[in-house]
């Protein structure tokens, strides 16, 4: 496991829960970095986002995990009021993505997970309306997914918050 100077915070959650607009609300308050959704802007690229591969994912979870080296080496926190630095989404959900649809998952992806742990996970709960997109494919397992991503940071050992959608 390697320290970082940066508090990591790693907002996850099944499709349609407000993750990104939660990230993105979260750096901006609290003057952190935001890192995007990349499986989000990969698969926007494709002329069928709901045609991909395993070696698609691979490609995912290679720049993700270059994103949480960056965020421990890179100096990424540089121009912003905080160290804090806000992942919409990170590699616990792509291990699932793996294991979920290709019963596999690459070794590297739980490596990085052990060797690059966030500080904290807000895992959203899926209580929100499904809102379709062209990149979302699992509108009637998100109570599944939810229960698969908890256990998932249990194992870690991280500490974690839920966050349900108020009205």
């Amino acid at each position: 496991m390697t320290n970082s100077p940066f508090f990591k915070v790693g907002i996850i959650g099944p499709e349609s829960t407000g993750k990104s607009t939660l990230a993105s609300y979260l750096a901006h308050r609290y003057g952190g970095v935001l890192v995007p959704e990349y499986a989000r802007e990969y698969m926007e690229k494709r002329a069928c986002a709901s045609a991909y591969t395993y070696e698609d994912v691979v490609n995912i979870a290679q720049q993700q995990v270059q994103q949480l080296q960056n965020s421990i080496h890179g100096g990424i926190t540089e121009g912003y009021r905080s160290n804090v630095v806000f992942f919409d989404t990170e590699l616990i959900i792509t291990k699932v993505w793996f294991l979920h649809k290709f019963g596999k998952c690459p070794e590297f992806v739980e490596k990085a997970l052990h060797d690059y742990p966030m500080d904290v996970y807000l895992l959203c709960y899926p209580d929100m309306e499904w809102v379709p997109d062209p990149v979302r494919e699992n509108p009637d397992i998100r109570e599944y997914l939810f229960d698969w991503y908890e256990r998932e940071i249990q194992a870690l050992d991280i500490p974690y918050y839920i966050i349900r959608h108020t009205t």
